[in-house]
């Protein structure tokens, strides 16, 4: 098992430990209303003309039923007649709480007066027989015109020239309750009934347009309809005559809208509001009853009510609820004058987890206060001891002291010997992308590069690239790397020049495929970039860049451009960045890159053996013992590797103080429970290490039967600590070693410790 970081399963052509030489590398559902049995275009909607008083509503003494019923879906409301051949009674379809007029679908053989239905106050059923007198009329709605005392009036319907079928039996209607509703604003072109709109009218309610007076009454209560309101500049409203058609107004009423003559065509145009106005008055229903429920909503007591000012003054305020707690912030900052855990309470919290079973015969720990740097806790903690990815701390620290947060890393390109020929420099970015799919966010970019280089020579395209990685000296692998790491993707073959880290695919981001030769895979890729054939590709070779300085902007327009001189460079993401890409996933190509800059900026070689050196060299000036550890690489990989707890957390406790550039390694820890190496541990109750997450803050150490931890953590109390532990001899059950560190961290996260 290998740390977390990436690589291919390729081996190089060199081999472990191979040396780089010059010159030559490693090879290569709302109800719907029903539809009238009639076609709408047939029978256009007329509305009745009205009259100049109101009459008296009074149950008729009498009731006969029609001969002939009008067909169902095509009932019209008609101006009143005196004859008692006709009666009107509630509507018993669908509509919830509002009278509709409605013909008798199926008369009886012999006139009798017909009987209330008991269930819902409506019209007999086809399947009941009629007995009883009407029962007597309740007080309309407010919205009805008040009764006068005057003769009943009733509505004659004419003899319909065609019976319609007779209506199926009903089964007994469940009572309902009357409901008020509100009404939907009126629809362009077709006039709208006074009262509330269905979602589905009943089976034989009047199309939409036809104006219909709307009242809600007890079930079981007879209607008869009052006169129409005159209008102000209409005829009284007169007797209908059988003969017309029904809906026909008589002569000299005005007509509404609906009615008027127009242009040919304008028949079928009145069908179709019909229609259309059936469909506007279902969705204004629905967006009335919507904004109901809204306002019902605001005017409640509450925080709206609040917000938008309360209407009645009167009304109490309601009284508030208990609010919820804000969310405390993932890893708060630590109050200094937070109490100091003793060192007693630290050993008696932690020291039988530090000697789990789980994490072998060999564990070294140490625990410090991240203020003051006085030790609380020691065991083991000077015995140097494997690392593994641990040892990315002291990279990140050294390569920060040593470049700036703010260094990058540049990739040259500057003319070649011959002409047409560019030279491609690598100055160590493995994060450098071919475009803008690369692995690493914010990478610099080949494509970009060749562009720059383009426009140096003036829209020419090179004919050859060479790649100078001269910049890299001694083995592409590490010394102590085990075998698998080469063929396991756990790495890659280090060169200065390279993209994506080595990787094949730029999306694979776990332990990759790499190539055996990433610097001349990146040359052809720039070659394809910049355009060139497909031989010219394939000729892409190692080489020398020409000594010169001079750059682009300094040949003549149109001339070739003098070897060495520079034609483009495009530079790294800062390497504040780049520390943070290496802690959070454990990179190990980046740490060797990074290490390699401490190396270059000490002026040592830029290879395994001068990493090492160079981070030692930058310990002591940190103020750190260099002779706590001992350095065969800058990634971890190497099993030589050697560093007590001690040294970690001195070097976690001067970054917490404030170090100007030190503390900038932080940024890139992972969180326990929440991202990097840590985003998968410290989640499992089971474990007792749940506690820990968002409060632990750590760099991670894994290679077989070696586990570590070491980080930063801030107690119950707010005091920040730092603490490191170490196993080296570990059992074969790593994950058991895993949950018994984390578990270490969390007591600590959850302690006073005092």
């Amino acid at each position: 098992m290998r740390e977390e970081g990436p690589v291919g399963r390729q081996r190089s052509q060199y081999g472990p430990g191979g040396e780089q030489e010059e010159g030559s590398g490693p090879a290569a559902e709302p109800d719907n209303p029903p539809k009238s049995d009639a076609p709408a275009e047939s029978s256009p909607s007329r509305s009745a003309a009205p009259s100049p008083e109101p009459r008296a509503v009074k149950p008729h003494p009498s009731v006969v039923v029609p001969p002939k019923a009008a067909p169902v879906g095509r009932a019209t409301v008609r101006p009143p007649v005196a004859t008692p051949a006709d009666v009107i009674r509630p509507a018993t379809g669908r509509t919830r709480g509002v009278a509709a007029v409605r013909p008798n679908p199926n008369p009886p053989a012999a006139a009798a007066p017909p009987v209330a239905d008991d269930a819902t106050g409506g019209p007999p059923s086809s399947n009941r027989a009629p007995a009883g007198p009407a029962r007597p009329p309740t007080a309309p709605r407010v919205d009805a015109p008040p009764p006068a005392a005057s003769p009943p009036v009733p509505v004659s319907t004419p003899p319909n020239p065609v019976s319609p079928p007779a209506a199926p039996a009903r089964p007994p209607r469940t009572p309902f309750r009357a409901r008020a509703t509100v009404s939907p604003p009126a629809v362009r072109g077709v006039a709208r009934p006074v009262g509330s709109v269905s979602a589905r009218p009943p089976a034989g309610a009047t199309r939409p347009g036809t104006a219909i007076p709307q009242l809600a009454l007890p079930p079981g209560t007879p209607l008869t309809l009052p006169a129409a309101a005159p209008r102000p500049d209409g005829p009284p409203a007169s007797t209908p005559d059988p003969s017309k058609p029904p809906g026909a107004a008589p002569p000299g009423a005005a007509r509404t809208p609906a009615e008027r003559p127009g242009p040919p065509g304008a028949r079928g145009l009145k069908a179709t509001l019909g229609r259309r106005g059936l469909l506007v008055g279902l969705l204004s229903t629905v967006l009335v009853l919507v904004l109901a429920t809204v306002g019902l909503v605001v005017v409640r007591p509450g925080p709206v009510a609040g917000w938008l000012g309360s209407s009645d003054p009167t009304r109490p305020s309601p009284v508030p609820g208990p609010s919820e707690p804000a969310p405390s912030p993932v890893l708060a900052g630590a109050a200094v004058d937070a109490p100091v855990p003793t060192a007693g309470g630290v050993r008696a919290a932690i020291d039988t987890l530090v000697h789990d079973a789980g994490l072998g015969t060999r564990v070294s720990a140490s625990v410090v206060d991240g203020t003051t740097g006085r030790t609380l806790y020691a065991s083991g903690a000077n015995v140097p001891t494997t690392p593994a990815s641990i040892t990315k701390l002291i990279t990140a620290a050294t390569v920060l002291e040593a470049r700036g947060p703010a260094y990058r890393i540049g990739t040259r390109v500057v003319a070649g010997l011959r002409p047409g020929e560019v030279v491609l420099i690598g100055g160590g970015d493995p994060t450098l992308a071919v475009n803008g799919t690369g692995t690493y966010p914010g990478a610099a970019r080949l494509d970009r590069l060749a562009a720059r280089v383009k426009t140096a020579l003036g829209g020419v395209t090179p004919t050859r690239v060479i790649v100078d990685t001269s910049l890299y000296s001694g083995p592409l692998y590490g010394p102590g790397w085990d075998p698998d790491i080469v063929t396991g993707g756990f790495a890659a073959p280090m060169t200065a020049l390279m993209t994506d880290g080595g990787r094949i695919d730029p999306k694979d981001t776990s332990d990759a495929d790499r190539y055996a030769q990433p610097d001349l895979a990146a040359g052809r890729a720039f070659a394809r970039v910049l355009g060139m054939p497909q031989n010219a590709v394939a000729a892409t070779a190692r080489g020398r860049a020409p000594t010169g300085g001079a750059t682009a902007s300094a040949t003549p327009t149109g001339g070739v451009p003098a070897p060495g001189t520079e034609l483009g460079v495009v530079e790294s993401p800062p390497m504040i960045r780049l520390v943070e890409l290496m802690l959070s996933e454990s990179d190990n190509v980046l740490a060797e890159a990074l290490a390699r800059q401490v190396a270059l900026a000490k002026k040592e070689p830029a290879s395994y053996a001068g990493g090492a050196a160079a981070m030692d060299a930058e310990l002591a000036d940190l103020g750190l013992d260099p002779d706590q550890a001992q350095l065969s690489d800058g990634s971890g990989l190497s099993r030589r590797n050697r560093i007590t707890p001690t040294l970690l957390t001195d070097l976690l406790s001067l970054a917490a103080s404030g170090h100007e550039r030190v503390a900038g390694l932080f940024g890139g820890l992972p969180v326990a429970g929440w991202s990097g190496t840590l985003k998968d541990r410290f989640r499992t109750p089971a474990d007792g290490s749940r506690s820990g997450a968002g409060a632990v803050r750590a760099k991670t150490g894994t290679l077989n039967r070696v586990n570590g931890i070491a980080g930063i953590v801030q107690t119950a109390e707010g005091r920040l600590l730092a603490f490191a532990v170490l196993a080296d001899q570990v059992p074969s059950a790593t994950l058991d070693a895993q949950a018994a560190l984390d578990r270490i961290a969390a007591t600590l996260a959850t302690c006073g410790c005092r």
